[in-house]
Formats: structure tokens, C-alpha cells, sequence
């Protein structure tokens, strides 16, 4: 069993952050819940004392919870973040996506949901309201158009498409090592080369680019 999560909740609201912290105080996968109220603050506190994961909202005084998402993961890219928040537009999902954010999950959900949603964040995984996957997907596909491809003579490999197509269908780690025959570490260390070869911080990220490149496909939803 890996130890339990030391997580650090950015919020303004005061009642808020109580609130959280008595929800996951009882949970054994989590050692402890800490709060700042701005995102200056969590950047300092993740210098002084590294958590595994913050839980950031979005509307924050000053620096907004996106701008502070991107700072923390360019400073301290071992530190995954987790965005929750009470606005669930695609577009804001996916702003949070490009800025490094690894989950997104609204305000209202239950706290068992909220602490598997961190679990998954805190292994790398990708945990977004599943209503709206192909959404944010098509979001950050429109909102790169324009832009000129990083990834246009990236090595990647044959198996490495693989791995990028699974991850577009919305397949987990688990599900996409017994598909491809893979352990879960190596589909793991899978990902972290291609997010290297392509100069991005998320897999969302990653598959965006392979769709633009026509390396992979959006598949529709079955009905």
C-alpha cells in the first residue's frame, strides 16, 4: 500500500476548506489536508513543503487558479494538481487541462468520489467529469488549430500510438496494460516518454496533438 496523501486545498473561502478537511480527515489514504487562501500562497508552501497534490480552485483573488496551476507545474512538476471548482464549461476545463492540471471534478461531488479522484491524480491519472471527455477533448483540439504542431517530427513509436489512441477512448492505465499485454508500470513509463517527446505536461495534451497530427482518432461514443 502506498502512504497516505499530504494534499494542500487552495480556497478563499474559509468554510469551504473546513468543510473539505473534516470530509477527508477519516479517509486512511490521506495523512493530512492543508489550506492557503491565494495561489501566491500555495506556491510558497509547495517550495517549503512539497505535497503530493493540491486541490486548487479556479476563482482566486489575484493570480486565478489556472495561472497559479500552470506556475506550480513549471516550478514543481512532480506536484500534481487537481481543479475543482464550481465552473464545468468545456472551455474552462480545458484551460485547466493545458495549464497541467492531472483531474477536474466540481465542487459538489461527494467526498468518497473527491478521494478517489486524488488517489488517481496522485499515480498520474487523468480524472475528468465523464459527461464532458469528448467535449474538453474537441475544446483543446479546436483551441491548437491554429497553432504550429511541437510534435511534427517527434520519434513516436508504433506502440506508442497505441497507447495515445487507448488514452483518447478514455481507457485507464489498467484497462490499456491488459489490452496491449503491458505491466501498468511500463504503459506508465510509455507515457512519460511520449509527454517528453511532445513538450507537454498532461495526456490530454498529448492526445490533442496526436489528433492533430493524425495520428490518432476521436472515436465516437457508442449509443
Amino acid at each position: 500500500m502506498t502512504r497516505p496523501l499530504r494534499i494542500l486545498a487552495i480556497d478563499d473561502h474559509r468554510l469551504f476548506t473546513e468543510a473539505l478537511e473534516a470530509l477527508l480527515k477519516f479517509d486512511e489514504t490521506i495523512e493530512r489536508v492543508d489550506s492557503v487562501e491565494t495561489g501566491e500562497q500555495a506556491l510558497e508552501w509547495c517550495r517549503t513543503s512539497r505535497p503530493d497534490l493540491v486541490l486548487m480552485d479556479i476563482d482566486l483573488p489575484g493570480m486565478d487558479g489556472i495561472e497559479a496551476t500552470r506556475r506550480l507545474r513549471s516550478i514543481y512538476p512532480e506536484v500534481n494538481v487537481v481543479i475543482i471548482s464550481a465552473f464545468q464549461q468545456p472551455d474552462v476545463i480545458r484551460r485547466a487541462m493545458e495549464a497541467g492540471a492531472a483531474g477536474f471534478i466540481p465542487k459538489t461531488r461527494a467526498a468518497d468520489e473527491l478521494a478517489r479522484v486524488l488517489q488517481r491524480a496522485s499515480i498520474g491519472e487523468t480524472s475528468l467529469p465523464s459527461t464532458d471527455l469528448k467535449s474538453v477533448l474537441a475544446a483543446l483540439e479546436s483551441a491548437r488549430r491554429a497553432h504550429n504542431a511541437r510534435a511534427e517530427h517527434a520519434d513516436i513509436t508504433g506502440r506508442e500510438i497505441q497507447i495515445l489512441q487507448a488514452i483518447a477512448d478514455g481507457k485507464s492505465t489498467a484497462a490499456i496494460a491488459g489490452e496491449l499485454y503491458l505491466s501498468p508500470a511500463t504503459v506508465q513509463s510509455h507515457v512519460k516518454r511520449i509527454l517528453s517527446k511532445l513538450q507537454v505536461h498532461s495526456k490530454l495534451d498529448a492526445v490533442t496533438m496526436a489528433l492533430r497530427q493524425g495520428l490518432i482518432r476521436l472515436n465516437p461514443s457508442p449509443d
